[in-house]
């Protein structure tokens, strides 16, 4: 499932980014990519521990841990720290992109720990009009999901899905990017619990709590119950 997270964060937490981003120290991004990915992943990455990384990782984890959506949508077991990359355009053949690719299933974590890569997530830094091109491209069973959102929302989708950065042919594409190993494996399985809990949250305002409500909870956590894993 794609879901989107509007307004994760705030006017002030881009401004402050983007005044760092614009000075930052980038580097090859096909540096962190596996052997498959390396071949069509042509863009730029910030180094973990530079000024702007760590100013944004923080900005991104703070938000996300006050995120009912986000908690409700991929239902977080491990996080992989958030990472910063641009896209720029180039002109002649090399406007940089990300070809069509799946994510590593698994990741290392700077603590030897490994994070299954259930669930990808992209938080846009800069607005869709400072660049052309930049699409987010999605690919599942239903065709392709086209992203391309407002500095400060937030997408989420499966990290079982084929997926890619179009060409930017204009400006430049600031974008932070993670992955989230969640409580619940199955995407459909994390789609249903989604679902049961958006609109248990919809009964509650229009008609407060209920016996009904009391036990579409006590289902909805008895499912979690049933497929989570911790």
């Amino acid at each position: 499932m794609l879901i989107e997270l509007p307004q994760l964060l705030s006017a002030d937490d881009i401004a402050s980014a983007q005044h760092l981003l614009r000075n930052a120290p980038w580097s090859d991004g096909r540096l962190s990519a596996g052997a498959q990915a390396r071949q069509v992943k042509n863009n730029e990455q910030l180094p973990r521990d530079c000024e702007a990384a760590v100013h944004i990782r923080a900005l991104v984890l703070q938000r996300l841990n006050t995120s009912a959506l986000f908690l409700s949508a991929a239902l977080p077991n491990k996080l992989f720290p958030p990472h910063i990359n641009r896209y720029e355009a180039r002109g002649q053949g090399q406007d940089q992109h990300y070809g069509p690719h799946i994510d590593n299933a698994v990741r290392l974590l700077a603590d030897g720990q490994h994070i299954r890569t259930d669930v990808s997530c992209t938080v846009f830094l800069n607005e869709p009009h400072d660049y052309d091109g930049g699409e987010l491209v999605v690919h599942d069973t239903y065709g392709q999901h086209t992203v391309k959102l407002p500095a400060g929302h937030a997408v989420l989708y499966p990290g079982t899905s084929l997926h890619e950065v179009r060409p930017v042919t204009r400006g430049v594409r600031w974008a932070s990017f993670f992955w989230v190993q969640s409580l619940v494996r199955s995407d459909e399985q994390r789609r249903l619990l989604f679902d049961m809990d958006m609109n248990l949250l919809r009964l509650r305002t229009q008609h407060g709590e209920s016996p009904e409500t009391t036990a579409l909870t006590g289902t909805y956590h008895n499912l979690l119950r049933m497929w989570g894993q911790t």
